[in-house]
């Protein structure tokens, strides 16, 4: 009488199987994105890199667009969203592409002081 032999359990399409999932979720995933909108080509300087928060507002401009936390908005709508920052002490990261008319840029900063919002930095490129 032949005994019967103990046959483990096939390991090989159980891995198959677990690396098709990894492959499907890490090409199918989002990566976040640091709330840009609008693609920009900003100019070069030689300043030192700075730490960036969650709770950072940035604003992007460009010649056509503006936007605020990742969202287009339109000057009175930048406005109203400025209007809601009740810390003035909340940095305020700007990114303004190189080509934009310097009258843009004094809007908004004519924005930002109405409202007291002083803590800023400007968002350049890396040499």
């Amino acid at each position: 009488m032949k005994r019967r032999e103990h046959l483990g359990i096939d390991l090989t399409p159980i891995i198959d199987v677990v690396f098709i999932l990894l492959i499907f979720f890490i090409v199918t995933s989002v990566f976040k994105k640091d709330e840009l909108a609008l693609m920009l080509d900003l100019p070069e300087a030689d300043a030192k890199a700075t730490k960036i928060d969650e709770d950072q507002v940035f604003i992007e401009v460009n010649r056509n667009k503006l936007a605020i936390k990742g969202i287009e908005v339109s000057f009175e709508s930048l406005e109203d969203n400025l209007k809601e920052i009740k810390n003035n002490k909340k940095p305020i990261i700007i990114r303004i592409d190189k080509k934009v008319e310097y009258e843009r840029v004094v809007k908004i900063l004519d924005l930002l002081q109405k409202y007291n919002l002083n803590n800023l930095a400007l968002v350049t490129r890396e040499e």
